[in-house]
């Protein structure tokens, strides 16, 4: 239950800083982090911020807005973790499309132990593209993560070997769309690679050095990256697709804090996840990852899950952005 006490002001501005701190290490589509804050008093607005956003890989912004979901659901746990409840409302202003979210403190609550283990694993989950081991992912850890991204309205489906084939087929055409579009490559070249000395984008550090033996192709950087990538075949990988019943700017949003939900929850149970977002850039594949689902809703986002050699040391984190350039203050 929780408390009617007035919560001290000092303590909710210290609450809100942590909590923006604790969003900034959420999943973003090519580590964009394409979100901004606003605090005021005991308020939180979440902003999209269209100087990070992909104007030709996601002209619609729906994977910026997925981003976007993360970080809300990151910044709720902050919170929870600190003894603070709060109320959510999202899409607070239709008429101002990129105000997603307005997280406002309401009350003091009793300190949640599972916020608590999912704030320490905030600073534990990372996006790690090499290939999986052979142990496979168990049907209770799968049930477990589907459970977290349903608890935020979103569905997780997990992909059957057949459908498997389809999503192999469908990564493979867009990646072929995305090769041959001068546009998006060049789009591609700005955001990874390299050194990212300004906080944001994909270090070449975390791209793998060459494709690995997988039955769904992974990201194609068009570069050769830092990261050595075993000779194995990841026949262990399990794919699925995150999904909902509409496909607007709410749904999009939702799906992100699914993803954050789901994340955490599989890296608690020792499961990596590499999102997979090239199949739902392009129109034509995504309408083909919609098939199948058969009927059930609209995709958003593909992941594949499975379980890394725990005696090799994981990729260096991608970097993120200070504090300072991701929150407005009064």
């Amino acid at each position: 239950m929780t408390s009617t006490q007035t919560v001290d002001a000092s303590a909710v501005t210290r609450a809100l800083k942590n909590a923006t701190t604790t969003a900034s290490h959420a999943p973003s589509i090519h580590n964009t982090q394409p979100w901004r804050w606003r605090a005021h008093g005991d308020q939180l607005d979440l902003l999209l911020d269209e100087s990070r956003t992909l104007a030709v890989a996601d002209p619609d912004r729906r994977l910026a807005i997925l981003s976007c979901g993360a970080a809300l659901h990151h910044a709720l746990i902050s919170l929870a973790a600190d003894g603070l409840h709060a109320t959510v409302a999202r899409l607070p202003e239709p008429t101002r499309p990129g105000h997603l979210a307005t997280i406002r403190v309401d009350a003091r609550m009793p300190v949640d132990p599972a916020a608590i283990r999912h704030l320490q694993t905030v600073g534990l989950r990372h996006t790690d593209r090499r290939t999986v081991s052979g142990t496979a992912v168990d049907a209770d850890s799968l049930r477990s993560i589907a459970a977290a991204a349903e608890s935020q309205q979103t569905q997780l489906h997990v992909l059957r070997p057949l459908q498997v084939l389809g999503l192999a087929s469908a990564t493979d055409h867009a990646q072929h769309v995305e090769a041959d579009d001068p546009a998006w490559q060049a789009e591609l070249d700005d955001w990874t690679g390299g050194t990212r000395p300004l906080g944001t984008g994909i270090p070449g550090t975390v791209i793998p050095r060459e494709a690995s033996p997988t039955m769904v192709p992974g990201r194609d950087f068009g570069r050769a990256g830092g990261m050595a990538i075993a000779d194995t075949h990841d026949r262990a990988a399990v794919f699925a697709i995150l999904y909902g019943p509409g496909d607007g700017v709410l749904d999009w949003l939702r799906a992100g804090e699914a993803l954050s939900a789901g994340w955490l929850k599989a890296t608690e149970l020792g499961v990596c996840v590499v999102p997979m977002s090239s199949a739902i850039e392009v129109t034509v594949t995504r309408e083909s990852v919609r098939h199948l689902l058969a009927g059930l809703g609209h995709p958003y986002l593909v992941l594949r899950f499975g379980v890394l050699d725990s005696d090799t040391a994981g990729p260096p984190r991608t970097p993120r952005l200070p504090t300072v350039q991701i929150v407005e203050q009064p």
